[in-house]
């Protein structure tokens, strides 16, 4: 959701269609669309990869890489952002 949405914002600036990506990365041409869809995630070491393929930090990727799994996790709760500030504090 987060990192899909950014990576085609790049990818697209770039002029690079989906399949380069994917070939880089070593997965399939669907399997890539589902990243950016935010249908599935992306590994760690892919999000270093794209940063790398598509000239961007690696922080800015990550950063939304892992916003994307707590979102995951946190959205159907109902007091999820109470927990997220609670996690924040510990930060």
């Amino acid at each position: 959701m987060f990192l899909g949405k950014r990576i085609k914002e790049l990818r697209e600036e770039k002029g690079l269609v989906q399949r380069q990506l994917a070939a880089e990365l070593e997965i399939d041409t669907p399997m890539y669309s589902k990243i950016e869809r935010g249908e599935r995630r992306a590994k760690r070491e892919q999000v270093y990869k794209l940063a790398e393929l598509l000239k961007t930090e690696s922080k800015e990727l990550l950063t939304l890489w892992l916003a994307g799994q707590v979102y995951e996790l946190v959205k159907d709760e109902e007091f999820a952002i109470n927990a997220i500030l609670e996690v924040k504090k510990a930060l």
